[in-house]
């Protein structure tokens, strides 16, 4: 990426890195949760999805989302983000977002820089899930392989999508069902005067 493009992918990549979302309610941490009891008698399992974004040939930012296969169990037939359940070797959030999406759709993860999560909720089966956002900084490097045991088709869509309505009500949309707000965090972030 050269000149202003370059510039502003890397603005963007400041400004996500400066995000904290809030603690979590669902960490298992007393002061965390609605009630102390709470955190004793509810320990959710994780996943983390990865909001992975890149610069379209136009020069707008993109996500990738996946089509779930229809043969599985939950989620089937969905539009999801790419990623999954933590497993017990991976590091923490990113290195599930990063495994699961090279297991899903074939993506090489030295080809993503990690610069913040999002707000973590709690999915319809109880798993608490964390947005993991990276750039991807060459489309062009990226060879979708996918794993047509859990993934039917890969496909993009401008991050302004997201941006400009309330993209997932009453949509069908997998992991997102609305509870994650993605608009909410870069409009708060300032991403729309960086596009």
């Amino acid at each position: 990426m050269g000149g202003e493009l370059g510039r502003n992918i890397e603005a963007l990549i400041q400004r996500l890195r400066l995000h904290q979302p809030p603690p979590s309610p669902y960490s298992g941490d007393p002061s965390t949760a609605a009630t102390p009891a709470a955190a004793e008698l509810f320990r959710p399992r994780r996943a983390a999805v990865l909001v992975c974004l890149f610069q379209g040939a136009a020069g707008e930012l993109r996500v990738l989302l996946t089509k779930r296969a229809s043969s599985l169990s939950t989620h089937s037939g969905e539009v999801a983000l790419p990623g999954g359940k933590a497993d017990e070797g991976d590091a923490d959030d990113a290195a599930t977002a990063l495994r699961e999406a090279k297991e899903e759709i074939g993506l090489d993860s030295t080809l993503v820089t990690v610069v913040s999560s999002l707000e973590h909720f709690l999915s319809k089966h109880l798993l608490v899930v964390v947005p993991v956002v990276g750039i991807l900084s060459d489309i062009q490097a990226f060879k979708p392989v996918l794993n047509v045991g859990e993934v039917d088709d890969i496909f993009d869509v401008p991050l302004e999508m997201f941006l400009k309505m309330n993209f997932f009500a009453g949509g069908n949309f997998g992991l997102w069902s609305g509870q994650c707000d993605l608009k909410a965090m870069v409009e708060k972030k300032g991403i729309e005067e960086i596009q």
